[in-house]
């Protein structure tokens, strides 16, 4: 599905979130960082945004995103493994 008039098609914003799993598990967290803030209102960009700062670590920072994303800090133990099923699933 398509955005509304201006803004960036969907299919669009799915591979700029891809792109931003990649490279936080290839090691980039800025670049990675700098792809989920142009999307903060999108609700994977969130999560994403989430993971990162529970990679950092930052727990604080981390909660907040979880809170805007739907997900709960506790549903993954473990970051990485949270990006590789959030890119599974943007990929689907």
């Amino acid at each position: 599905m398509e955005s509304g008039p201006g803004q960036i098609p969907q299919s669009q914003i799915q591979q700029e979130l891809i792109r931003a799993v990649e490279l936080a598990l290839s090691g980039d967290w800025e670049g990675a960082h700098g792809i989920v803030q142009v999307h903060e209102g999108h609700a994977t960009a969130c999560w994403i945004h989430a993971c990162l700062h529970k990679l950092e670590p930052d727990e604080s920072n981390s909660r907040y995103w979880y809170r805007r994303s739907g997900h709960a800090y506790e549903e993954y133990a473990n970051g990485r493994s949270e990006l590789i099923t959030i890119k599974a699933a943007l990929t689907y």
